[in-house]
């Protein structure tokens, strides 16, 4: 390397010729090394990434617009297939969608099937997808899984869950993404054309109707996450420490809030309600609300964590946050 510096060096200094430095008689330019190095290097041009043009529109597919599928993953092996197969089956472009994964604590094949089935979608003939992304991030919190859902140890559970989601978000997030879509990884049922579906709604934040999967079909709600606030919930909440979390679904605290699983599903499936929490089933966001610093807080913001807080945290700011009541999909049934 020193070797070929100074050959540089000597061969700029005998040859090149400029208007600058001292002169000898032959008219050529005696150059200091650190000038001889510098010449030679080649020229690096600065990136400029025009942001004014990124946009999420309601004409998505026919804009070409980017979207991030982002997954946190723990112990998810069992749960692969049929996610890559329901993802597989969207009808939006696979060169406009970028799949992330953060994968968490894990003890079993995750990461392996993960970069076998990426190895597939990248180099296949055609259809492949703009990226795939694994990443990998511990942090060492170990719950049993028949008590991943006690009312006592979700406050703690949701904090990790929220520290994992904008580790995923901030690692994957990239200049050409236009829209962010949270996705679980234990769906078993969405339509093909859900993703043109929810973009044509055209709202900064919007989640479908996520039941439970039942042998009979019964109807059975399962993210409660997905909620409105009342008059009276507004009314308990006054009196609350400010760092109490507030939970949905446990029989310890009844919040009093409306849960869009218990909303009317026979009107247009695109018909849209306002709501003041989300869950993370299927939650599609316009990717400047990321940008603009709207996160999943792992602290207590207006009693919620997680994505509920991120939900209170993207109205604080402005933007809209809604649900589509009769736009169902299914999760597996699971404690």
């Amino acid at each position: 390397m020193a070797l070929g510096a100074l050959l540089v060096f000597v061969l700029l200094s005998l040859f090149t010729l400029s208007d600058h430095g001292a002169r000898c008689s032959t008219n050529r330019t005696v150059r200091t090394f650190n000038e001889a190095v510098a010449f030679s290097r080649p020229t690096v041009e600065p990136s400029f990434v025009d942001l004014n043009r990124l946009e999420a529109t309601a004409q998505a597919k026919s804009n070409d617009e980017h979207v991030l599928i982002l997954t946190p993953l723990k112990n998810a092996a069992q749960y692969l297939p049929r996610y890559f197969e329901l993802l597989d089956r969207m009808s939006y472009p696979k060169h406009l969608i970028s799949v992330a994964f953060l994968v968490s604590d894990t003890t079993d094949n995750t990461v392996d099937l993960l970069k076998e089935q990426a190895e597939v979608l990248l180099n296949r003939w055609q259809d492949r997808y703009h990226s795939i992304s694994i990443y990998q991030k511990d942090f060492h919190f170990e719950l049993p899984e028949d008590q991943r859902h006690k009312f006592e140890l979700q406050p703690l559970r949701r904090t990790f869950m929220a520290r994992s989601r904008n580790y995923l978000l901030t690692a994957a997030l990239r200049d050409e993404h236009a829209w962010v879509l949270w996705l679980d990884v234990d769906l078993v049922e969405y339509p093909s054309t859900i993703l043109e579906d929810l973009m044509s709604v055209d709202v900064d934040v919007v989640v479908p109707n996520c039941l439970r999967e039942t042998e009979d079909k019964s109807f059975w709600g399962y993210d409660k996450n997905n909620w409105q606030e009342t008059e009276r919930s507004l009314e308990i909440q006054k009196d609350l420490d400010p760092d109490y979390v507030l939970l949905e679904g446990y029989y310890e605290f009844l919040t009093e809030r409306h849960h869009m699983v218990d909303m009317p599903t026979h009107h247009p499936k695109l018909e849209k309600v306002p709501l003041d929490g989300v869950g993370a089933t299927f939650t599609l966001v316009k990717a400047h609300v990321h940008r603009e610093g709207a996160n999943f807080p792992a602290f207590v913001y207006q009693h919620q964590v997680e994505t509920e807080g991120f939900a209170k945290m993207a109205k604080s700011m402005g933007f809209g946050v809604y649900g589509l009541p009769s736009y169902l999909i299914y999760h597996i049934m699971n404690a």
